[in-house]
């Protein structure tokens, strides 16, 4: 691929923090072990549900976790998989793993055994630890499996996680690891075929939290953060672990779902400093009336979201109630976090942001040359957390791995002044009366009218030609009737273009969504097709 211009830390105001790794290198030595000889040994890590872990006790759990694994058999580059809620055994085993030089493998706890089956075959895990609670919908999956040889359980009577990190000795040496070994995967959402292994290095830890962690939210030893967003993929990890534990800070971690209430809950009684969660629980927070007059954390001084693009209707309703920005951005799991985000003091509200200095970024067309500012194409990103590759899927890594260049699959367009405006995913584009329309630009119409809570739009040709086709989830309370379908019609008509209103409104309860919150546009798409009998 060959690029002439990108948009990477000329186009931001923030100089690119310094960023540079010896070839010798295990990320548990700078994330855990650095920090008792800085003087935070007594100082609080996590706050779970169970209490509080300091950093010494945090030390001394990865130091068992790793040579509990070690005592399994398990090997230098052997791979075991973590299906666990976010309690502060997660990230015991977490980093013990990666201390002991094993690879860690976190796994969505929201699949079904079908699922889990595939990933445990695929990966050729060696070893499970599961949380108690996951056990039941974990274990069908556990029959017929060629490479696993234990399974952990956390909280069980047998096959104790904690009893065996007991027995294990509190003092573990680093695996003579590189800066470019292995240290885990996650395995991408699977919103448009099997899930896929992504390879991540140590140095791709160090990289996001040097890059975003510290040069665009800052995070500091008294920052207290929490993230809805779960420790297993790729933006609550960063959240809930690299960012925290790079800084010295204290993480709040729920294991229960993030709902309004729970988030509220959270908020109200940790008063975190960051908060970190995705669109879908922002509007919901905002619709709930029985938070309505609930104020949060009294300390917040950034709030922060991924996942979906922010429709500004709601990162402007959230700052007038809260008085905090929200920071959109765009990370991936390919990319590990967050590389495009709005900066502090400088969110507009509508876009992604620009990009995070130590990144490049471009929009590319068809044949990867670059587009001009106002044109819709390929956002594509250059900078050092790039995953490795897909685990046994060379095609698919050669289409998204492109020599320096990761190709992201979202459509976007940038303005002179180098902020990036989202269009939607490449598959979800939709071509209108011959002009290219944007779903989620649709969507954000619909959702500033007052009765709209969520709203997903798709392609549909039953009339012949792809028009827009819009599932709309209410308020509560609002009755979904013909009027209304007309009402928001006319509503979208005048303020976007009129080729791009809807033709039709269908009213749905929910929108199917992956675990990190993304509408998954391919099923409502299937849906259309089985009800017209094209299926």
């Amino acid at each position: 691929m060959k690029l002439s211009r990108v948009a990477g830390a000329d186009a931001a105001t923030a100089t690119v923090p310094h960023f540079s790794l010896p070839r010798d290198y295990n990320a548990a030595t700078f994330f855990i072990d650095r920090h008792a000889a800085e003087g935070r040994a007594d100082k609080t890590a996590i706050i779970d549900d169970a209490g509080t872990t300091t950093y010494g006790t945090l030390a001394e759990q990865v130091n068992r976790a790793g040579n509990a694994l070690r005592a399994l058999g398990l090997r230098q580059e052997d791979r075991f998989a973590v299906c666990m809620l976010d309690t502060a055994a997660f990230p015991a085993v977490f980093w013990g793993g990666i201390k002991a030089g094993l690879v860690p493998i976190p796994l969505n706890t929201l699949l079904i055994p079908k699922d889990y089956a595939y990933m445990l075959r695929d990966s050729r895990a060696k070893a499970l630890v599961v949380s108690a609670a996951l056990y039941d919908k974990i274990a069908p999956a556990l029959a017929d499996q060629p490479f696993l040889e234990h399974v952990i359980v956390d909280g069980a009577a047998e096959d104790n996680l904690a009893s065996r990190m007991a027995a294990a000795s509190p003092v573990l040496d680093a695996a003579p690891t590189t800066c470019d070994d292995a240290a885990f995967w996650l395995y991408s959402s699977g919103s448009t075929g099997a899930p896929k292994g992504v390879i991540h290095c140590h140095s791709h830890l160090a990289a996001t939290n040097t890059l975003f962690g510290q040069g665009v939210l800052g995070v500091r030893e008294d920052d207290v953060v929490f993230s809805a967003a779960k420790l297993f993929f790729a933006y609550g990890l960063g959240n809930g672990m690299t960012f925290p534990f790079g800084a010295g800070a204290t993480v709040v971690l729920l294991a229960e779902r993030p709902t309004p209430d729970s988030v509220m809950r959270t908020l109200g009684t940790h008063h975190p400093t960051i908060y970190y969660g995705v669109p879908t629980l922002y509007s919901a927070i905002l619709a709930d009336r029985a938070t309505a007059n609930h104020t949060g954390s009294d300390r917040l001084r950034v709030c922060v979201s991924a996942g979906e693009a922010l429709p500004a209707e709601v990162g402007q309703r959230w700052e007038d109630r809260f008085g905090v920005e929200i920071l959109d951005g765009l990370g991936s799991t390919e990319m590990l976090h967050i590389f495009l985000c709005n900066p502090p003091g400088k969110r507009r509200y509508g876009t992604s942001g620009i990009a995070v200095p130590g990144y490049d970024l471009d929009i590319v067309d068809e044949a990867g040359q670059p587009v001009a500012d106002g044109e819709i194409g390929e956002l594509v990103v250059r900078g050092p957390s790039s995953a490795l590759g897909y685990w046994n899927q060379r095609e698919k890594s050669r289409h998204t791995f492109r020599g320096a260049w990761t190709a992201t699959g979202d459509k976007y367009t940038r303005e002179p002044d180098g902020y990036f405006v989202y269009a939607g995913r490449a598959d979800d584009m939709l071509k209108v009366s011959g002009n290219w329309v944007s779903p989620f630009e649709v969507e954000a119409a619909l959702i500033a009218h007052p009765a709209v809570l969520e709203a997903a739009v798709i392609g549909d040709g039953a009339d012949g030609l792809i028009k827009p086709h819009a599932f709309v989830v209410l308020k509560d309370d609002i009755e979904a009737d013909e009027a209304l379908a007309a009402d928001l019609k006319a509503f979208v008509k005048a303020r976007l273009a009129p080729y791009k209103y809807p033709r039709w409104i269908e009213f749905v309860d929910t929108l199917p969504k992956t675990a990190t919150g993304k509408i998954q546009r391919f099923k409502l798409r299937d849906q259309v097709k089985e009800d017209s009998g094209d299926a």
